[in-house]
């Protein structure tokens, strides 16, 4: 089995599923900007080959020099969990004659204004939204949905440039913050919780399902510096408050043609309970929600991934055994880290439970907390009961502090 993988070393995920196609039995071929000296050494060890190109963004001229080189070496799959390149995969398969997922699929994957409205053709339950290019649709959109609105890339990934808007002069604000992207999603603005429904499909059946939830929303979270944001990974997602959101989500995956692969879906839960949906991406979750639900289950997710791409099966047994909290601590100050408080206290109490704590050392530059969601350092810690594990997360919150100056 020959796989083509298109960004092997980025996002940091893709290296442990770099790792994970290899250890089915993969001889993986690597495509991505970087000379291939530069990757990191846990990716080029997994590694039959390289391809290095100029640039995976210029979407026609990386389709061109992919397919040069596959037709050489003949690959069995092209995949990429990395959200902007998802549909160039779908190019180059197309290209090929490959199976999996089409191009058409894979912008609906993609697009939020198709996305949205193909779901609302198949009868689900969708904010109401519109794409819009100029400043003049921004507001005729907002008048006909109503305040507040939500305001976010037609193709972005995340949380990233989204905002709620509740009025004119907020929304003119946000025109001129999300002014680089040629259009946007403007949809309505769901009060409620927000979760996640994650999966590994295999001919667009789900194999494997796991639900999340974010606290708070990851809009409030990016955009306000001192939160703390984090996520929890339920140990049995099917319970009767969370099964509209999975039965909603198994129905967004047939309507939008899912083949073989991850998604990752984010819907909220309204005060009413009903389950709405938001976004869904045909490629697997970053901040760290693959390791969570490892830690949740005690299996290698990134493995079976790999399996299921490359032979249509899922071996691993899901053990449900852990809640499973992450939190991104990020530092209070600017410049280098100076100090770090708390962490004696939280593995004191926390003790095994605690099984990831990835913290910037002191003398490190403070990251860019609204580039990356895994801030100045994390913790990831589990507990069997929901209330204990929640305790330990809003401890942990309170307590870490991280200073630089």
């Amino acid at each position: 089995m020959k796989v083509l993988f298109i960004s092997p070393h980025y996002p940091e995920e893709m290296l442990d599923f770099t790792r994970g196609l290899a250890e089915v039995g993969a001889q993986v071929y690597g495509v991505g900007e970087l000379p291939k000296a530069a990757l990191p050494a846990k990716v080029q060890r997994h590694l039959r080959d390289y391809l290095q190109i100029p640039s995976l963004f210029d979407e026609d001229s990386a389709v061109r020099h992919i397919v040069q080189a596959a037709r050489r070496f003949r690959p069995d799959r092209v995949e990429c969990l990395w959200e902007p390149c998802v549909v160039l995969a779908a190019r180059v398969r197309q290209e090929l004659g490959m199976p999996g997922m089409s191009p058409d699929v894979a912008i609906g994957f993609r697009d939020k204004p198709i996305m949205k409205q193909r779901l609302f053709d198949a009868n689900l339950r969708v904010p109401r939204f519109a794409r819009v290019r100029t400043a003049k649709e921004a507001f005729e959109a907002a008048y006909a949905i109503g305040y507040p609105v939500c305001v976010k890339p037609v193709a972005g990934a995340g949380s990233a440039d989204t905002y709620r808007v509740g009025d004119d002069a907020e929304l003119r604000a946000v025109l001129g913050a999300v002014e680089r992207h040629p259009e946007i999603n403007l949809e309505e603005y769901i009060e409620g919780e927000e979760f996640t429904y994650d999966t590994v499909c295999i001919d667009g059946e789900p194999v494997f399902e796991s639900v999340a939830q974010y606290f708070p929303k990851p809009m409030e979270g990016r955009n306000n510096e001192w939160i703390t944001p984090a996520q929890v990974v339920f140990r049995d997602p099917y319970q009767p408050a969370l099964m509209p959101g999975i039965e909603l989500g198994r129905k967004v995956i047939k309507a939008l043609g899912m083949t073989t692969g991850f998604t990752h879906m984010e819907w909220y839960k309204k005060p009413n309970g009903e389950a709405v949906f938001g976004e869904i991406a045909a490629r697997s979750p970053g901040g760290k929600l693959v390791d969570q639900m490892n830690f949740a289950n005690d299996f290698d997710l990134y493995r079976e991934t790999a399996r299921a791409i490359c032979w249509k099966s899922f071996e691993a047994k899901p053990q449900r055994r852990y809640h499973v909290a992450a939190l991104f601590k990020r530092a209070v100050g600017q410049g280098k880290i100076r100090r770090i408080e708390g962490l004696d206290q939280i593995q004191q109490r926390l003790g095994p439970s605690l099984v990831v704590t990835d913290l910037l050392p002191v003398g490190s530059n403070r990251r860019d907390w609204r580039q990356t969601l895994l801030s100045d350092g994390f913790m990831i810690l589990r507990h069997p009961d929901f209330r204990t594990c929640m305790d330990m997360m809003r401890f942990a919150i309170s307590t870490l502090r991280i200073h630089a100056a």
